[in-house]
C-alpha cells in the first residue's frame, strides 16, 4: 500500500468552467478537512475560482448533510465544485491516505478544535515538514489567546461580540438572520490563502493562515467601536439608532406592504419631495439640510408615514426608480428565486441536491457575487454525495482496486 514516500501524484489539468472562463485557481489542489459552514465556505470560494477541492468527510458523511430547519441548506450551499473522499481518520490507514493526499496539496483547510488535527498527524507542523510549500488555513472560534479553548458558534460570537446587541432592541439581543460570521470568516480564510499563495510565488515557502469567528465579528462591529471612540457616545442598537440620514427607514404602506425609502443627500431630499408632491416639506427651513432632518426625525418621519400610508408599495417603487432614489421592497429569501435581476444576470445556477428528501433533484443556488472578464463563476460539480470520488482519488494516489476493497472491508474508507 502507498506510504508517505509515494511520489506526489500528478494534478489534473487546468480547468475552465462550463462557459469556458479561464479560472484563476485552475491546477491548484486544496484538501479540505472541514464541517458546518466556516471552513466549507472557504473551500467553496477556492473551488468556484477553479481549484480542485477534495473534501475529506467521515464515512457516515458530513453531519450538515442531515440537518433540519435553518441548517437544511448548509451542505448544498457551501460544498459545490468539490470532490468527496469519505475516510475514517480514526483508522491508521485512513489517516495515512489523508496524509498522502496532503503531500500533493497546495492548500489544506481545517476547522476542528485545537489539537484534533495533531492526533492524526495532519497538523501544520507535521504536514509542512513533508510539504514545505503547503499553505495551511485553520478556521477557529478564536485566534490564539485566553478564549481559544472555548467552543464557538456564530451565535456565541454575535452575542459576545456586540453584533446581537446592535441588531436587536435594548434588552432583546438578536442574532443576524444569516450565518454572517461563518461565511465571512471563511472568506477571510480564502483571502489569507490567496495572499499566502502570492507570497509562496515569491519565496517558494508555505505559510500558516488562521481565521476566527470572534475576531471576524469584532471586525464587523468595528464601525460602532470607532463611533464611540470618536464621539464618546455608545452606539445604540440599530432599531433605536440615531441615523446618519434624515430619510432612511422602512415605511408601512397600503395593504400592510412595506418598503424601504431613503434620501441621503440634500439633492435627493429635493428630488424626494418633488417626486411625491411634498412641496411644503421641501420649503420647510427646518428640513433644509440632512443634519437638520436628522435632528427633526421625531416629527418628520411620523408626517411621512401618514402621507405615504395610502400609497402602494408597487407605485412607490416605480416612482423612486424613475427618480433615481434609493428604495427596496422588503423580500423574503424564497422570493429571490423570482428576482428578474438575478435571473437575467445568471446569478443563480442549477445544482443537483445530494441529500435529503429531494436528493437527485435540481435546485438553484446563488453564485459568488463577482465576475471575471464579465462572467460569473459557475457550477462545475454539484455538491457531492458521500464518498462520491473515493475510487477516482485513491487510484490517482496509486492504490489498486484490491487495496481499495481492503480499505473498505476494514472500515477505513466508505
Amino acid at each position: 500500500m502507498p506510504t508517505s514516500s509515494t511520489p506526489t501524484p500528478a494534478k489534473p489539468p487546468p480547468d475552465c468552467d462550463s462557459d469556458g472562463i479561464d479560472l484563476p485557481l485552475s491546477g491548484l489542489r486544496v484538501v479540505e478537512f472541514t464541517h458546518m459552514v466556516m471552513g466549507p465556505a472557504c473551500g467553496m470560494v477556492l473551488a468556484d475560482m477553479g481549484a480542485e477541492v477534495i473534501k475529506i468527510e467521515p464515512i457516515q458523511g458530513d453531519r450538515t448533510r442531515g440537518l433540519l430547519g435553518s441548517g437544511a441548506g448548509f451542505f448544498s450551499m457551501f460544498n459545490r465544485n468539490k470532490k468527496s473522499l469519505a475516510l475514517n481518520l480514526q483508522d491508521t490507514q485512513g489517516a495515512e491516505i489523508a496524509r498522502n493526499l496532503c503531500l500533493s496539496a497546495d492548500v489544506v483547510l481545517e476547522n476542528f478544535k485545537p489539537g484534533t488535527m495533531h492526533q492524526w498527524g495532519l497538523d501544520y507542523s507535521s504536514l509542512c515538514a513533508l510539504n514545505p510549500k503547503l499553505i495551511y488555513v485553520s478556521h477557529k472560534g478564536f485566534l490564539p489567546g485566553p478564549y481559544d479553548h472555548r467552543t464557538a458558534l456564530d451565535e456565541v460570537v454575535q452575542m459576545m461580540g456586540g453584533l446581537a446587541y446592535m441588531t436587536g432592541r435594548s434588552g432583546d439581543p438578536l442574532r443576524a438572520g444569516a450565518s454572517v460570521n461563518d461565511i465571512m470568516g471563511g472568506m477571510f480564510g480564502a483571502l489569507g490563502a490567496l495572499g499566502a499563495l502570492i507570497r509562496r510565488g515569491i519565496t517558494g515557502k508555505g505559510m500558516q493562515v488562521q481565521s476566527a469567528l470572534y475576531e471576524n465579528n469584532v471586525f464587523l462591529v468595528g464601525q460602532h467601536m470607532l463611533q464611540y471612540a470618536i464621539t464618546g457616545k455608545a452606539a445604540a442598537p440599530m432599531p433605536e439608532r440615531i441615523s446618519a440620514w434624515g430619510i432612511y427607514d422602512v415605511f408601512t404602506v397600503r395593504d400592510g406592504a412595506q418598503i424601504f425609502l431613503a434620501a441621503v443627500r440634500d439633492a435627493q431630499w429635493g428630488t424626494f419631495c418633488d417626486a411625491l408632491g411634498f412641496d411644503d416639506l421641501k420649503a420647510e427651513p427646518r428640513y433644509a439640510t440632512n443634519n437638520q432632518r436628522v435632528t427633526e426625525r421625531a416629527t418628520l418621519l411620523p408626517a411621512l408615514r401618514e402621507r405615504l400610508a395610502p400609497r402602494s408599495a408597487v407605485d412607490l417603487a416605480a416612482l423612486f426608480e424613475h427618480a433615481g432614489l434609493p428604495f427596496a421592497p422588503i423580500k423574503r429569501p424564497e422570493e429571490l428565486y423570482d428576482d428578474v435581476h438575478l435571473q437575467a444576470t445568471g446569478a443563480l445556477a442549477d445544482i443537483t441536491l445530494p441529500d435529503g428528501p429531494r436528493a437527485g433533484q435540481t435546485a438553484k443556488s446563488p453564485l459568488l457575487p463577482l465576475t471575471l472578464n464579465g462572467q460569473r463563476l459557475g457550477v462545475r460539480l454539484s455538491p457531492p454525495t458521500i464518498g462520491q470520488h473515493n475510487d477516482e482519488l485513491l487510484v490517482r494516489l496509486g492504490y489498486s482496486d484490491i487495496e481499495i476493497a481492503g480499505l473498505r472491508l476494514r472500515g477505513a474508507l466508505k
